[in-house]
């Protein structure tokens, strides 16, 4: 009997923001599923553990240091990526910030700095993965990660709904491009609900915030990874412009 083929074989990954939380949490579904994975952080203590532990991995897996929102840094991997693997087949553009404030407190310099990251990191990540999947003939999965601030407004997380919110139609139009010049490449968002990572301290009463999630529960970041194995496998090969919303039923309400 043959054995089953893994999901994402055969495929090379970048994941940004993987040192914890989401991203971690795709850099090991992605190596489950036989994908070789190049995560990247600006937290190398903790990349580094990720990767140590990711080290037995019969694709391979590639540590590097990457601010998003430095545009030479992200030529430097994509360089790097296409050198040690010849090819890259998804980007999930996960690494990002958040910040509580409502628009009397948030401060101009925090708007931007958390704007730079959530936003340029994305539009950067989106532009140079395009770049290196028309060297693959033009195929490919760009997964950008959103969030539910991006689907419905929060008072005490303004810039991080406004980034959310751009992230999600920044995807649609990208999607639209790159589908309507017949190229491969597809472009979706995931949407994650009340997730148990760091970013939950944004909520000032997480208990009460549960309250409003139909489900009763916080979702673990694995169901976020399997969402991104899902839109960077074949199996989504029709779906693009889409947003794969995670959340409990938050947003359905």
């Amino acid at each position: 009997m043959e054995s089953k083929m893994n999901r994402l074989e055969n495929k090379v990954a970048l994941i940004t923001g993987a040192a914890k939380g989401l991203g971690e949490a795709i850099a090991r579904g992605y190596s489950r599923e036989g994908s070789a994975v190049v995560i990247s952080d600006i937290d190398l203590d903790n990349l580094k553990k990720v990767e140590q532990d990711l080290s037995e991995s019969d694709a391979g897996i590639l540590a590097l240091g990457l601010d998003v929102t430095q545009e030479e840094q992200w030529k430097e991997v994509i360089n790097t990526i296409i050198e040690r693997f010849g090819r890259l087949d998804i980007v999930v553009n996960n690494a990002g910030i958040g910040t509580h404030g409502n628009i009397e407190t948030t401060s101009f310099d925090g708007w931007k700095k958390l704007l730079n990251i959530n936003l340029d990191g994305v539009f950067l990540g989106t532009k140079y993965g395009v770049e290196a999947m028309a060297m693959n003939g033009n195929k490919g999965s760009i997964i950008n990660m959103s969030s539910i601030a991006g689907i419905v407004g929060d008072p005490e997380l303004l810039a991080y709904s406004a980034s959310k919110g751009a992230i999600r139609l920044f995807s649609k139009s990208a999607a639209l491009h790159l589908a309507k010049n017949k190229t491969g490449i597809r472009v979706n968002t995931i949407h994650p609900g009340y997730m148990n990572t760091d970013l939950i301290q944004l909520v000032p009463d997480p208990d009460e915030m549960l309250k409003a999630v139909p489900m009763d529960t916080f979702g673990d970041p694995d169901m976020i990874a399997q969402g991104a194995i899902y839109l960077g496998s074949d199996e989504s090969a029709f779906t693009t412009g889409s947003e794969l919303v995670i959340d409990g039923g938050y947003t359905a309400q």
